[in-house]
């Protein structure tokens, strides 16, 4: 595999992270100073902080699935070339999509 591909792909996800640690964190001060009412800041950072939780789910839900397909990948000694390879990981992501949308649209 060639790494040198790597190298940018990885340096443009450091900077947008960056970039929006930053903005999420002049909003809050922004927030902080403007003087809104104590319910409404703690209103929005309860939101904010559901919005992670169910974020971490979604993704992980999809990677471990991606991560299954690729064992399953591994198991039928598929090449990475075969148009088998490609459908079962988009269908594994696909298929992680659809269970979180099951699991945060359930009814308890």
């Amino acid at each position: 595999m060639d790494f040198a591909l790597l190298v940018p792909i990885v340096l443009f996800i450091c900077i947008t992270l960056v970039f929006k640690f930053i903005m999420d964190g002049r909003v809050r001060s922004k927030l902080a100073q403007s003087g809104a009412s104590e319910d409404l800041v703690r209103t929005m950072l309860a939101a904010d902080e559901q919005n992670r939780k169910v974020s971490s789910l979604k993704w992980g839900l999809v990677f471990v699935l991606v991560g299954l397909a690729f064992g399953l990948i591994d198991l039928l000694n598929l090449s990475a070339e075969a148009p088998a390879t490609f459908g079962i990981v988009i269908f594994a992501a696909g298929l992680g999509m659809l269970g979180f949308h099951a699991l945060a649209n359930r009814k308890i």
